[in-house]
C-alpha cells in the first residue's frame, strides 16, 4: 500500500521543497515502514495517513533548516567586525606576505598564528612529520621577518603605497 503512494508523496515534496524531494520522500517511507504496524486498514485511510507522515517529515525539515540558517548568521555575526564598512587593512601586508609563502609554509603559519594550533598539531593537520613542521615553521618565519621588514623599510622610505 505505502509504495503505491510513493509517486504522489514525491509530488507533494516536489512542490514544496524540490531540492530536498526526494530525501524527503526517503524519510517518509521509512518512518511509514517503522510504523506500518499502526497503518489504518482502508487504502484511502492509509493514504491520509501517510500523508500526515509526509508533512511531519516536512515541518521537521522546515525547523531543522532554519535552526541551521539562525545558527549560520549567529556564527556570521560573531565573526564578522561589527562594523563591516569600517575594516580597515590592517595586517594585509602580514596576509600578503603570508600568501607568498609556499602553500605548505603558508598553511602551516596559519594553523599555528591563526587557528591557534601547536606545530606538532598542524603537522599532523597537514600530514607531516613534526620535525618537518618545525624546520619548515622556522623558514617560513625567517621569510616573513624578512618579507615584512623589506616592506616596512619601503614603507619608511617613501616609495611604498602607506601613508608618509
Amino acid at each position: 500500500m505505502i509504495a503505491f503512494n510513493s509517486a504522489d508523496v514525491l509530488a507533494y515534496f516536489e512542490r514544496r521543497s524540490p531540492r530536498d524531494a526526494a530525501d524527503l520522500v526517503a524519510e517518509t517511507m521509512m518512518t511509514a515502514w517503522r510504523r506500518c504496524s499502526i497503518m489504518p486498514e482502508p487504502a484511502i485511510d492509509a493514504r491520509m495517513w501517510l500523508f500526515g507522515i509526509a508533512r511531519n517529515v516536512l515541518a521537521n525539515a522546515d525547523r531543522t533548516e532554519r535552526r541551521r540558517w539562525r545558527l549560520a548568521d549567529r556564527l556570521r555575526l560573531m565573526t564578522l567586525p561589527s562594523d563591516v564598512s569600517a575594516a580597515s587593512d590592517e595586517g594585509a601586508d602580514v596576509r600578503d606576505a603570508v600568501a607568498r609563502l609556499e602553500p605548505g609554509s603558508a598553511e602551516l603559519i596559519r594553523l599555528v598564528h591563526w587557528d591557534g594550533f601547536s606545530i606538532a598539531e598542524s603537522a599532523q593537520i597537514i600530514g607531516i612529520p613534526a620535525s618537518t613542521a618545525r624546520t619548515q615553521y622556522q623558514r617560513a618565519k625567517e621569510q616573513l621577518r624578512r618579507s615584512l621588514s623589506d616592506h616596512d623599510a619601503t614603507e619608511m622610505s617613501g616609495t611604498g603605497h602607506g601613508t608618509h
